[in-house]
């Protein structure tokens, strides 16, 4: 084993926030295709996302390719097929589920209430493997200033307590 697949697997990704002591996480995959995108060019995109998804240190157990006519705004693929994927997701013991398009805060929110473990799109995962990877003190600004633009508007709910009457 080389050193650097050693200290690889030790890493986690550092986009999600729960269950600290899963020493490697197990991803789910989840990947939407449109129409006008063909199979191929999806399953291809699925393919290069388990590749991201192992430099960031998780572990692709599983992926599924859902096919939809137009973007649910509540949930990305649809409430049915969203409990369909977290019955899958719960007898796979996933960790974090990882889509391959971008997610809204709040469908990433009723995401995560749906599978009941972190959901983290492709934007989170590349930003976390810049993070994992930046060498130089400029760098490593440049990749906490790009994940604290990302969480911004995922903030929602929190400090409600400090909420002007």
């Amino acid at each position: 084993m080389t050193s650097d697949h050693q200290s690889r697997s030790r890493r986690r990704l550092t986009a999600t926030v729960t269950d600290l002591e899963v020493a490697v996480q197990r991803a789910f995959l989840v990947g939407v295709q449109m129409p006008g995108m063909t199979s191929q060019q999806e399953e291809r995109s699925l393919e290069e996302l388990a590749r991201l998804t192992d430099t960031a240190g998780a572990d692709p157990v599983d992926q599924e390719l859902v096919r939809r006519d137009r973007i649910d705004p509540a949930t990305f693929i649809g409430s049915g097929k969203a409990e369909e994927l977290a019955n899958l997701t719960d007898a796979l013991d996933i960790d974090v589920v990882v889509f391959d398009q971008a997610l809204s805060p709040a469908q990433q929110r009723n995401l995560q209430k749906v599978f009941h473990c972190d959901v983290v799109d492709r934007e989170a995962l590349i930003l976390d493997i810049f993070a994992q990877h930046a060498t130089s003190r400029v760098g490593a600004v440049q990749v906490e200033l790009a994940l604290l633009r990302y969480n911004l508007p995922r903030l929602t709910g929190r400090g409600g307590e400090l909420a002007q009457q």
